[in-house]
């Protein structure tokens, strides 16, 4: 078994904040530079010895944790759907950070170019894994377009009649008069594991993947 500290891959943004209190549940707090954004480090300490953070992109922490850079990482279930990494382990919904993933669009083209009957759709998305297999299913070929950000300009530019993205309040949509067409899949926030780190250092791993669970149970428990 290593001496060295386990990675977690921690998404930078809003989920990071909600994992906060999680991780000071747990005993696995991150010192105070980790919420210093002037602070360049790459990767900071916790309050326990053994579970070191990186911050990263929300799209990189399955990639981090499905080649082994780090052990264990949170990142949500959108996330996990594109990328699908076999290495991948999930024993833990964390239960936060809830929201969906739609299919939406200017309401007149919804109109103008409905799905019915369609074998053909142009859609804006960073999420073309997930976006190819739904419409797939409905028998569209889906001609993805890889956006990174504003996703929502796809449509009202006229670069395609659909767009794939993250929803949670719908305000967004609706400021850029765009409309939920249907929901692809629920998200929240999940504890994924490395499989081989798991089979390697299981004892280690096993007692954090115990802890999470402990306090995800807990939380509900508390606010029931």
């Amino acid at each position: 078994m290593s001496t060295e500290p386990l990675v977690l891959a921690l998404p930078k943004g809003r989920l990071a904040g909600d994992c906060q209190p999680l991780l000071e549940t747990i005993g696995a707090a991150p010192e105070e530079a980790f919420f210093d954004k002037k602070d360049r480090r790459l990767r900071f300490k916790t309050a326990s010895p053994e579970i070191d953070l990186i911050p990263v992109k929300p799209f990189d922490v399955a990639t981090f944790v499905g080649f082994g850079g780090a052990q264990m990482g949170v990142v949500g279930a959108d996330v996990l759907a594109e990328f699908d990494y076999s290495e991948l382990y999930v024993p833990v919904d964390l239960g936060f950070g809830a929201c969906r993933l739609s299919v939406a669009g200017p309401q007149d083209l919804l109109d103008a170019v409905p799905l019915g009957g369609r074998s053909h759709l142009r859609v804006a998305t960073k999420y073309p894994n997930v976006t190819r297999k739904h419409f797939a299913s409905k028998g569209i070929h889906a001609e993805c377009i890889k956006l990174n950000g504003a996703i929502e300009l796809g449509p009202l530019l006229g670069m395609a009649s659909r767009i794939v993205d993250l929803v949670s309040t719908g305000t967004t949509l609706r400021i850029n008069g765009l409309v939920e067409e249907e929901v692809i899949l629920e998200s929240t926030a999940r504890l994924v594991v490395n499989r081989s780190a798991l089979k390697t250092d299981s004892k280690r791993i096993l007692s954090w993947i115990n802890a999470f669970r402990t306090a995800v149970a807990n939380a509900a428990k508390d606010s029931a």
